[in-house]
């Protein structure tokens, strides 16, 4: 079974990793104070701020995979380029909750039995967007998800800004074409609940739709996942949230079985 630290895998110059040591987890963390806090606006305050880092009392029991450029200066924390922030439902029991019980209802999913992992805190350093950078965070995802036998991988993904009118489009097509099915729909919380129909069917177009649509949920889309019921308005973070969710085995074949044999070829 795949534990903290074991999985390692190279391509090119760039290194993909579950976080090792505590140096890891602090440049993971600081790639997050950059992304999430200077770059789009997230509040930060306390000692984990003065140092620039960003860190919640989850970080102490997930696994963090980490995209690492070895080229970059480890000491100064800046060796972390794209992370992903892995909770298995077994440590989330045993901690009491996941991180999105703070935003979904998540009983549905509790409800099925089968191994869930929480995936978060996704981001990618701004110099590495657009490179092959998420492609092996998410292959990445897909190995850590194969190994270890999970069953429904979720996580909140977000559209930045807490406009939902000026998000009506991306939200609405999600909505209407992507929703999840009724044993694994999740809802978004009341208190901070905004529905997703804002304009008919009839109304979108896909080009405009995916233009405003970010990379993370692109890929999830495209590998078969859905959403949700209702986003999330974070205000905190600065963000709209939505719930992604993918049945494992109701992944596409093609990226079922690429991902299968990148598993065997690395056995």
């Amino acid at each position: 079974m795949l534990i903290r630290g074991e999985m390692t895998s190279e391509t090119n110059q760039l290194q993909l990793r579950l976080a090792r040591d505590p140096a890891d987890l602090a440049a993971a963390q600081r790639l997050r104070f950059n992304v999430f806090v200077k770059e789009l606006g997230a509040k930060c305050k306390g000692a984990a701020c003065a140092e620039r880092l960003e860190q919640d009392e989850f970080d102490a029991i997930c696994d963090h995979l980490v995209l690492v450029d070895p080229a970059r200066d480890a000491g100064a924390l800046d060796h972390v380029v794209g992370v992903y922030r892995l909770l298995p439902g077994e440590r989330a029991a045993e901690f009491g909750r996941f991180y999105c019980d703070g935003e979904y209802d998540l009983a549905l999913l509790r409800a099925t039995g089968r191994r869930l992992v929480e995936v978060g805190r996704s981001c990618v350093h701004a110099d590495y967007r657009g490179s092959a950078a998420l492609y092996l965070l998410w292959n990445g995802l897909a190995e850590y998800v194969l190994t270890n036998g999970i069953e429904v991988m979720f996580g909140v993904a977000s559209f930045h800004g807490t406009d939902a009118e000026a998000l009506a489009e991306p939200l609405s097509w999600l909505h209407h074409y992507h929703l999840a099915p009724p044993a694994l729909r999740a809802r978004a919380l009341p208190a901070h609940f905004q529905h997703m129909d804002l304009m008919p069917a009839e109304s979108l177009n896909r080009g405009r739709a995916m233009a405003q649509m970010p990379s993370l949920i692109k890929a999830y889309l495209r590998a078969g996942g859905f959403v949700g019921e209702g986003a999330f308005i974070d205000f905190d973070f600065n963000t709209t949230d939505v719930l992604l969710m993918m049945d494992t085995a109701a992944m596409n074949q093609r990226h079922h079985s690429f991902y299968t044999r990148r598993r065997e070829a690395l056995a």
